[in-house]
């Protein structure tokens, strides 16, 4: 529903503070007045942006949490639980009154509780409101960006090769089974064999990397290759018995049929992957389509959206957006990274990205269990 549907089931008590919000000067025992007061100052477009501007670091990430949520309700709970999220060090706010925020958004008329016997206990976040914050967020990231037309000299662009190496690694597997050491891992002189045979190369992981969170393998393989490790695991294309490793019926099936894999169930398989660690994940890769439709640069879009980042142990918001962000959707041919001779490192979102991006939903709840 739009915000003028909430309004009209909202009671004339909870439509009489969000007009004193908005120092709206109507009738106040109207309920048409009221409404229709609410709905002039909501559509203006300097008032909206002054009452985004206004809020603060938590609240846009508390906001940030619903934009691009597909569901129409949330219980009480679940945005009690998304408010204390949003304090990510210990330099923010030491208080933060998930009850408090939440009343604000009311009072504001962002949020509302639903008016049938089925979610009277729910909250809705009005459709027409939704699209018109990301419209006044993308503004206020874009004055931070520096972009340009002009293509780089110099750009990478991977599009269907990590499903094309995805596909190299099971025939790699398919002729016998390829030894495992005691701790699971292939052996380092097995790894560099498949490595060497990838259209992208990777360097092995250096002995004293901090790595965990991003894969069951992620400690000793590199992150392309670990990520392309677990999608074959987790979709039974591949099977480890013991010391072994082994193609499955189904990987010997796919690949006598020849086909590569759907980019866009490899992105759906990212995302429910690094979501632990990257909890917003999906809505970051939302706003690296709506921002890098041109070339832009990494160092200005990391600026504008690593505020957005909670940092995850050792990992900063600046090396979770360089390495786990833009490097992998590199990877999985949602954009293309230049080095440009004026502006340095770029980014710009491929044409078929965006469609993937937009077209691809993971709810908040479906994410992968790292089992070791």
């Amino acid at each position: 529903m739009n915000l003028a549907d909430m309004l009209s089931y909202a009671d004339i008590k909870e439509l009489s503070r969000i007009a004193r919000n908005y120092d709206c000067a109507c009738n106040l025992n109207s309920k048409h007045e009221l409404i229709q007061s609410i709905l002039i100052q909501v559509n203006r477009s300097d008032r909206f942006q002054q009452e985004v501007g206004s809020l603060e670091v938590e609240e846009i990430r508390f906001l940030n949490s619903l934009l691009f949520d597909a569901r129409d309700t949330f219980s009480l709970e679940e945005l009690t639980a998304r408010v204390r999220l949003t304090k990510f060090v210990k330099e923010e706010k030491d208080t933060i009154n998930p009850r408090e925020i939440i009343a604000r958004f009311k009072q504001r008329g962002w949020l509302f509780n639903g008016h049938s016997q089925q979610t009277r206990y729910l909250f809705q976040f009005p459709a027409d409101l939704k699209r018109r914050f990301c419209e006044t967020l993308s503004k206020q990231f874009q004055h931070q960006l520096v972009g340009f037309k002009e293509t780089p000299s110099v750009y990478r662009e991977e599009q269907r090769m990590l499903e094309e190496d995805l596909y190299r690694f099971l025939e790699f597997v398919a002729p016998q089974p390829v030894a495992l050491n005691a701790e699971g891992y292939l052996y380092k002189r097995t790894l560099q064999q498949i490595l060497e045979g990838f259209s992208v190369q990777e360097e092995p992981v250096p002995k004293a990397a901090w790595r965990f969170g991003y894969g069951r393998r992620f400690k000793e393989y590199p992150s392309r290759f670990s990520f392309l490790y677990d999608y074959c695991y987790y979709n039974e294309l591949v099977v480890e018995e013991g010391t072994l490793l082994s193609l499955t019926d189904k990987g010997r099936k796919r690949l006598e049929e020849g086909t590569l894999e759907d980019p866009r169930q490899v992105y759906r398989f990212w995302l429910r992957l690094y979501k632990g660690p990257v909890p917003n994940l999906q809505s970051l890769a939302q706003w690296m389509d709506l921002l890098a439709r041109q070339w832009v640069t990494t160092e200005t879009l990391s600026r504008a959206l690593t505020p957005l980042i909670k940092p995850f142990y050792y990992d900063s918001p600046e090396s979770i957006m360089e390495q786990r962000v833009i490097r992998m959707m590199m990877h999985l041919g949602l954009l293309k990274l230049g080095e440009h001779d004026r502006w340095g490192t770029a980014v710009q979102i491929t044409s078929s990205g965006s469609k993937i991006i937009q077209g691809t939903y993971v709810p908040e709840d479906d994410g992968i269990v790292i089992s070791v």
